[in-house]
């Protein structure tokens, strides 16, 4: 499993736009066989301030998912929204194991 955190500072006057989007996008990316969750949150002190949980099966669904048209439609989207750019992080799950994911 590869887990890749995605922050994201949003405008203010962006903020439901980004939210709807990002929703979008992660209904239609939980539904690609490489991808086994994928969360939009946001930070209750912060609502400027989201984070895209996203869990692949494997390195290849992170550049698969990089080429559906939701993901292309959902990084055009939101590209002048954000206050600075996005940064993604990615982690190795040290638990639970990979059989845990469902």
């Amino acid at each position: 499993m590869i887990i890749v955190l995605v922050h994201v500072h949003v405008k203010p006057e962006s903020v439901e736009a980004f939210r709807l989007a990002s929703i979008e996008n992660a209904q239609k990316s939980v539904q690609e066989p490489g991808i086994a969750r994928f969360d939009v949150i946001q930070q209750i002190d912060d609502p400027c301030r989201f984070m895209l949980f996203e869990v692949y099966r494997n390195e290849e669904a992170t550049a698969l998912h990089k080429a559906t048209p939701h993901y292309i439609k959902w990084r055009d989207t939101v590209a002048d929204m954000m206050a600075e750019p996005r940064k993604g992080v990615k982690y190795a799950n040290a638990w639970p194991d990979d059989q845990s994911w469902g």
